[in-house]
């Protein structure tokens, strides 16, 4: 992944990471055992239906370490089955 994020932020510092996925009620606690996985903390995921109801979009701040645990973070997210993007 070629990102500038190591000329952009100084870590550690707070990301936030909105993953939207398919309007399923497990969707934040999938993302939550993600992040727990890979970056353990406490999380509140805050959750937002898109307006037909079909889509989730679960937000949650993170704190990275580096340039290389973001890209992780970010790809481990994208890898889950009912995920559809992580900005």
């Amino acid at each position: 992944m070629q990102t500038r994020f190591d000329e952009l932020l100084e870590f550690p510092c707070l990301q936030t990471f909105r993953v939207m996925g398919l309007a399923d009620p497990t969707l934040p606690d999938q993302v939550v055992a993600c992040l727990q996985t890979h970056a353990p903390g406490d999380y509140n995921p805050t959750v937002k239906p898109s307006s037909k109801g079909n889509y989730h979009s679960v937000t949650v701040s993170v704190k990275v370490t580096s340039k290389e645990h973001m890209e992780l973070v970010y790809t481990e997210l994208s890898a889950l089955d009912i995920v559809r993007f992580v900005l």
